[in-house]
């Protein structure tokens, strides 16, 4: 199965974003997917096994629990995958950062104008 394949269901992105938290237990997977989803701990199961036969998430046994983590390997192929587009959205991400950076600066000397022409008992323009 293709990486975007994978990624492409719901069901499997949330569990990816469940597990970038840290390592989770499969019950605590399955109630969070379950509560959110409707889906029965079957079909939690089989999203699992697919993340896990795919290269996105590894399970370990703890006594009687299944601990699940995400894997990067596959994470890894999708960023390099990735890569060529990145020159489509880096410089526009870097200018917009650039725009809210100033924006903040022109509202923070804006806001101590206020506050001196106050503190001074002078009108706003």
């Amino acid at each position: 199965m293709h990486a975007f394949d994978v990624l492409g269901d719901p069901v499997r992105r949330r569990i990816l974003e469940l597990l970038a938290d840290g390592e989770q237990t499969s019950g605590a997977v399955t109630a969070a997917i379950r509560a959110e989803f409707g889906i029965t701990q079957p079909a939690v199961s089989q999203h699992l096994r697919v993340l896990r036969d795919n290269g996105f998430a590894t399970v370990r046994p703890d006594g009687a629990r299944r601990l699940y983590a995400v894997d990067n390997t596959a994470l890894q192929e999708v960023d390099e995958w990735l890569e060529p587009f990145r020159k489509a959205w880096v410089p526009r991400l870097a200018a917009m950062a650039t725009e809210v950076a100033r924006g903040k600066r022109t509202r923070r000397l804006a806001a101590a104008s206020h506050e001196t022409r106050q503190e001074r008992g002078t009108p706003d323009d």
